[in-house]
């Protein structure tokens, strides 16, 4: 594995987009919704910079198997609250594709939510196989497979406190 994003930068990518989101949130009280499991530690990382109440919860989905997408996407696990007439920023680790986080979106937006926003560490516009963009995004990578920072390959890798490219 090689090193792509140190232990500082993703700090630095944190802040930055903290920072962002605490300036459009601010008289707020918006629910998180992290995508389960690779935004777990961006998403805490992300919500311990707010300086807003906020509620957080989790929906779970799967379109891989290794390093591969099958492309067919399977909610495993859905969230509890009601998100009717709420804002929801959803939080996830990195863009790839597109189709999971564009399926999720559009289910989420389905249950009456005030605004719907996408909040990244990484994007990986060159594999979209839709249109998609986030709102907010730290850092816009190449096409390469990531672990680290809870991302993963297999369910290994996820506690690397930097992003390295996995061969």
């Amino acid at each position: 594995m090689k090193t792509l994003i140190s232990e500082k930068e993703i700090k630095q990518l944190v802040k930055k987009l903290a920072d962002q989101i605490n300036f459009d949130y601010k008289d707020k009280k918006p629910i998180l919704v992290g995508i389960l499991k690779g935004s777990i530690v961006f998403m805490s990382d992300l919500m311990r910079q707010l300086d807003f109440d906020l509620e957080i919860d989790f929906i779970s989905a799967s379109s891989y198997g290794g390093t591969k997408t099958s492309g067919e996407i399977k909610i495993l696990k859905d969230i509890n609250c009601d998100i009717k007439g709420r804002d929801v920023l959803i939080v996830e680790d990195i863009i790839d594709t597109g189709l999971t986080l564009s399926h999720l979106k559009k289910i989420l937006e389905s249950r009456g939510p005030k605004t719907v926003k996408v909040v990244t560490l990484l994007d990986k516009p060159s594999r979209r196989k839709i249109k998609f963009k986030a709102d907010y995004v730290g850092k816009v990578i190449e096409d390469c497979f990531v672990v680290g920072y809870g991302l993963d390959c297999d369910e290994k890798h996820r506690q690397l406190p930097y992003i390295a490219i996995f061969k």
